[in-house]
């Protein structure tokens, strides 16, 4: 409860305004179970939505309790942008329709479902649902296609757009957009329950209105927001002003080739107030790993709030909030460059970036690089009993990034919605013909360090009955590879198989889109694990021993990260020992020659590797080298990038 006198300014009495604030929050969260029960797409019951509350000025008041982070930090753009484009011809009954990226949105899957909420004929709140459509017309199933320069390969691009005027639904309308969809039934059937859903969170907030009274909640709804400033504020001011820089790097531009993508990021603490200033981030790429505006802000919003765990979110959060955002950059995108991937691309690395200079102000929340938000999409004409077009959409569990005095947590959602669940099997094989054959978590995945990172996952599958059917990967950091802080080593690519261990076998990296795919094609794709945090070295030899017989670490792996020389004894009874001796001569020899072997000629380090005398944790790890498996070959300049970043986060915290 609110208790300190210097955070509670309120004209209402303390127990009225605690009790308001958090009957917000559970006013979105019963949108939530509204879209969670009624919606069609497996994709939103896996819980890819978000709701929020607004106030007339479409300011978010209050997001829910397991809302995805970007798309919270862009509702009250998207309201806003309502507001601009209808200005007084807005009126009770009507609902809204968006998705523009242009506009503050995200992607275009991205869909928004806004109501206006009247009180005797007075505009006094939004009621905002978000729900990410599995396909959104375009060039390819499931509306990511890498080869889109602009927006017009990616699929349907809604402004604010009126679904239902005055209380009667626009079925030429809605039939209008689902027509340029795949699967316009189910596009209908989530339109429909995002709009009860908005439904029911303007008949919750009626009842709240007829317990407390308008003038209760319209105050209720500023000092909110006002509240959760003054706190945003009263943390920032306990924390010392400075300026902090760093960057990370998305994969590349296709159209360049070798080379990674810096999004650099200054960030000044300056009393009671932060600012982000991405001046000197790449010129937008040619594809669709940009962001907009919208998706950038939202990044450094959630980047800056994980940090506060204790604050809720609201517009009021944001006014503490200042960013910077260069135009025409891959971080600022402009109509109509393509940004549908900015969740794989731009996004995640603001957010890990955003972490990292965050962990070096408040060490005691310290958390490494985690993995690449992902997405598989397979499309195609289902023929198990009668012809339908199916959609399999599928996004991996992964590791997040060590932590403070803690490993990183295995087999994790994406930092990008922490809220989203992971899809079961029984359920996409029921709705699709995939058949899942693997999804375990991979040993040596964990970014090692004295706080390994936490471990990946596989997952495989086969196609069985299946027409005309393509597969699209939208990913990134097959080279850019996630990392590890304060001395910690990265993790491990990503990128995805196609019929793996056969005579056919084919790596089609970490993004490409329309691959044409045939009954019995098998696919196997691993997602990393989050970067390491502190040298290896300090690592506790019984923590590594732990590891190893939980089959997070492999002896091997063991010996050449954590120099720790561990003997087996009886796997089956958990039987291992550690070699005490042993461990204090290799982690002298790794100490003594891991600096040169990050500066080893990158010729003669793709030569071991393709001779099989180092493996591939042994490229990344040791020797920093960004290797293209499709090419075979290692890529000198992205090495160069890739060197110089390991020399700036691991090297100085070597001993």
């Amino acid at each position: 409860m609110t208790t300190k006198p210097e955070l509670f300014q309120s004209k209402l009495d303390p127990v009225t305004f605690e009790v308001l604030k958090n009957a917000y929050v559970n006013l979105v969260d019963q949108m939530s179970e509204q879209i969670l029960r009624t919606c069609y797409s497996f994709v939103i019951y896996n819980r890819d939505f978000s709701s929020a509350i607004c106030d007339a000025d479409g300011n978010t008041v209050m997001q829910g309790t397991q809302d995805i982070s970007v798309h919270v930090g862009t509702l009250h753009l998207t309201a806003k942008a309502v507001l601009e484009d209808f200005k007084n011809d807005i009126h009770p009954g009507d609902v809204f329709i968006v998705n523009d990226p242009y506009r503050g949105g995200t992607h275009f899957n991205d869909t928004r479902l806004i109501r206006p909420v009247f009180y005797e004929n007075r505009l006094i709140s939004f009621m905002q649902v978000n729900g990410h459509w599995a396909d959104m017309g375009g060039s390819v199933p499931g509306s990511f296609d890498i080869k889109s320069k602009d927006h017009y390969g990616e699929g349907m691009r809604i402004p604010p757009t009126r679904i239902i005027s005055k209380g009667i639904f626009l079925n030429d309308v809605a039939n209008l957009i689902v027509s340029n969809m795949r699967i316009p039934e189910e596009r209908l059937g989530d339109l429909r329950s995002q709009i009860e859903a908005t439904k029911v969170g303007e008949t919750q907030l009626h009842a709240l209105i007829d317990k407390y009274g308008i003038d209760t909640i319209e105050t209720a709804f500023a000092e909110v927001q006002d509240y959760v400033e003054r706190l945003a504020r009263s943390h920032i001011q306990a924390l010392p002003n400075g300026t902090w820089e760093t960057e990370d790097f998305l994969d590349m531009d296709p159209q360049i080739g070798d080379g990674l993508i810096p999004i650099k990021i200054k960030m000044t603490i300056q009393d009671d107030e932060v600012s982000y200033d991405l001046s000197g981030s790449h010129r937008y790429i040619g594809c669709f790993l940009n962001a907009g505006f919208g998706a950038s802000m939202s990044a450094a919003y959630a980047g800056t709030k994980t940090f506060f765990p204790n604050i809720p979110l609201n517009s009021g959060f944001y006014r503490a909030i200042h960013i910077e955002l260069p135009e025409n950059s891959v971080v600022n995108a402009p109509y109509p460059i393509a940004v549908t991937g900015f969740c794989s691309g731009a996004y995640e690395k603001i957010l890990n970036a955003c972490f990292e200079l965050w962990s070096r102000i408040m060490p005691e929340r310290a958390l490494a690089c985690s993995f690449n938000l992902e997405y598989l999409l397979i499309g195609g004409w289902d023929t198990r009993q009668e012809r339908n077009y199916f959609m399999w959409y599928d996004w991996m569990a992964g590791g997040h990034g060590g932590r403070h005095k803690r490993d990183g947590a295995n087999a994790m959602s994406p930092v990008f919605g922490v809220g989203l669940s992971v899809q079961p099997c029984e359920g996409q094989e029921r709705l699709s013909p995939v058949v899942t054959t693997k999804h375990e978590i991979v040993i040596d995945s964990g970014g090692p360090g004295q706080y390994r990172g936490g471990c990946g996952v596989e997952k495989g599958g086969v196609l069985t009955e299946i027409e005309d059917t393509v597969m699209s990967y939208c990913c990134d950091r097959s080279r850019a590879i996630t990392w590890g802080i304060s001395g910690g080593l990265p993790s491990s690519p990503h990128g995805a198989w196609l019929n793996p261990n056969k005579e056919q076998e084919q790596f089609l990296g970490a993004i490409f889109s329309n691959v044409a795919v045939k009954k019995g094609d098998s696919f196997t794709r691993p997602s990393a694990g989050g970067g390491g945090l502190g040298d290896p070295l300090l690592r506790d030899p019984k923590a590594v021993l732990e590891d190893v017989i939980d089959e997070y670490v492999s002896i091997e792996r063991a010996k050449k990260d954590y120099g720790v020389i561990i003997l087996e004894i009886d796997r089956d009874l958990d039987l291992f020992e550690i070699n005490e001796n042993a461990t204090e001569k290799e982690r002298a020899y790794i100490r003594e020659n891991r600096k040169a072997w990050l500066q080893e000629d990158i010729v003669k380090v793709e030569e071991k590797y393709l001779n099989g005398e180092i493996d591939e944790y042994d490229l990344i790890r040791r020797h920093g080298v960004i290797f293209d498996h499709a090419a075979k070959q290692a890529l000198p300049n992205s090495t160069k990038q890739y060197r110089e970043m390991l020399q700036q986060r691991m090297v100085p915290h070597w001993n």
